[in-house]
């Protein structure tokens, strides 16, 4: 069978079942990857997991990235990481597809309103904990208030913001190098 096809339906089916998060897949993906396939071997998937939880990132795509990638380098990666990931996407769809039926009933709605304030707080955490390895100082902490106005007060696209945070660092490095 097809090395690309044998690992996105390995990671696919990894994806469907497991619940939980990344670190719930270990298991799985040891009993794939090393005992079932024999992908890469215990001592190589303990490195792995060492470096997929240090990255940044989602740990499971982080995992399946590497495995990938030792695979069959960057088409072994694509095709890894599309197995991981689609599952995870196509629930969200189907669930995004159905939210309209739910939205107008007053439960859902309320149950909703409750879960707003910790939603906030759960993408505040790791927005101030980038801040502070980011290591911001009185020269660059106008950086992400700027950005951070310029999206919510004037609309720019993040993207946007991206582009001209990557063009900035390239003109910096060049100039400081």
């Amino acid at each position: 069978m097809n090395i690309y096809w044998e690992s996105f339906r390995t990671f696919f089916k990894i994806g469907i079942f497991t619940l939980g998060g990344g670190y719930a897949m270990i298991p799985l993906i040891e009993e794939e990857v090393v005992n079932r396939h024999r992908w890469v071997s215990k001592d190589e998937m303990l490195d792995l997991l060492a470096i997929a939880q240090s990255c940044p990132g989602v740990f499971a795509i982080n995992i399946s990235i590497f495995i990938g990638y030792k695979l069959n380098k960057v088409r072994g990666a694509l095709a890894t990481t599309m197995g991981t990931a689609l599952p995870s996407f196509m629930i969200i769809l189907a669930i995004a597809m159905f939210f309209h039926q739910f939205e107008d009933n007053h439960v859902v709605a309320a149950m909703f309103q409750g879960i707003r304030p910790a939603v906030v707080a759960l993408i505040a955490v790791p927005t101030f904990n980038m801040g502070k390895r980011a290591k911001l100082n009185k020269f660059t902490i106008w950086i992400p208030i700027v950005s951070a106005l310029l999206i919510w007060l004037m609309g720019v696209s993040p993207i946007w913001i991206i582009i001209a945070a990557g063009i900035g660092g390239y003109i910096y490095g060049r100039i400081a190098a």
